[in-house]
């Protein structure tokens, strides 16, 4: 099947958001043209801004900024990262200032290559474990559930499925992803906008902390120096691994448009993992300028678990950095795969 066709059958539902001007003066004197009419561009070109004097009027002076940092007219892309952008040109002239605004988008100058997998081993899993989030660290295998009542986090012993450590959360939450870092457990919830903070030995919790612009907890992952959040939109977020505030985000985009509802996220070897929930499949996103370089396609590992009521989606990534491999499973799957990429 042809690539782009798979992309598409795999049913990851690009979305291209149309744009223009955010904000139109009444009788404005002055607005923003760039190099693209439908105002989407690659980041392989170069970003060509005008400012248009629809007066004739005198100018002073041109402020050109690009998401609050200082351009120039002609602005080199590849080095930044994708998404939505704002242009803002605060024009001075007879005494007056008028700010000019438009929104852009830039998106990845490649299509995402196809990746397959074959299976290596397959495990027990609890079927009735609403997967959320699911993590190697020190070559034990730990899991975060959901559900209102329901949510637990637990250490596993993968070869049996057997537990070896759980507790349940308080009935009030929601649980979702976790990543472990210098000894400490750090698992989401969902719509509480609060994160909880374990000992990974004793599984008691130390400390919680709040989410900033983000409103709701999915899918967290770290590379050993930040972590990643995602929040079910296009965006991840990074936090800082000592204060935990969101310093900053990068948006997940191909070359046609943005990939919203991201969900379980996981850190393999310099890339995030991440699927997207209610679609069998995951996106490879390069942690530097979101692009999404490759997505793999799991779908048909659905079809070799126990069906019954309680069954739902894929979800639940596990990096093993031993093995070279990826443990997937689902919620309230009863099996664990572990699996070999295969990048084409």
């Amino acid at each position: 099947m042809h690539p782009y066709k798979l992309l598409t059958f795999i049913s990851f539902n690009l979305i291209m958001t149309s744009c223009g001007n955010t904000s139109k003066v009444k009788d404005s004197n002055f607005s923003i043209h760039i190099n693209s009419e439908t105002n989407v561009i690659s980041n392989e070109n170069t970003l060509s801004v005008d400012i248009l004097n629809l007066k004739n009027l005198k100018i002073d002076s041109i402020h050109l900024t690009l998401d609050n940092s200082k351009i120039s007219n002609s602005i080199v892309l590849s080095k930044l990262s994708l998404g939505e952008k704002l242009i803002k040109a605060k024009v001075f002239y007879d005494s007056k200032t008028e700010v000019a605004i438009k929104k852009v988008i830039l998106v990845h100058k490649n299509a995402p290559k196809i990746y397959n997998y074959e299976i290596v081993n397959t495990y027990p899993h609890d079927i009735t474990s609403y997967t959320q989030g699911l993590e190697f660290y020190n070559g034990d295998l730990y899991e975060s559930t959901g559900q209102y009542g329901e949510s637990k986090l637990r250490k596993i012993d993968y070869n049996s499925g057997d537990i070896i450590n759980n507790i349940d959360l308080n009935k009030a939450y929601f649980g979702e992803g976790l990543s472990i870092l210098n000894d400490k457990i750090y698992q989401l919830t969902w719509k509480e906008g609060r994160g909880l903070v374990y000992d990974i030995n004793s599984f008691e919790q130390i400390e919680t902390f709040n989410y900033g612009q983000s409103k709701e907890g999915w899918g967290l992952c770290n590379d050993g120096d930040k972590f990643y959040k995602s929040d079910g939109t296009e965006y991840i977020w990074l936090l800082n691994a000592n204060t935990l505030a969101e310093e900053g985000y990068i948006q997940a985009y191909t070359n046609n448009g943005k990939l919203t509802n991201l969900n379980e996220l996981e850190w393999v070897e310099g890339f995030i993992y991440a699927n997207r929930y209610q679609k069998n499949g995951v996106a490879i996103i390069n942690p530097i300028n979101g692009a999404i370089e490759a997505v793999i396609d799991f779908r048909k590992l659905k079809s070799k678990v126990t069906k019954h009521r309680g069954l739902d989606v894929l979800n639940g990534m596990a990096y093993n950095s031993k093995t070279k491999t990826l443990f997937v499973t689902g919620k309230r799957w009863d099996k664990l795969f572990e699996v070999k990429i295969i990048k084409n």
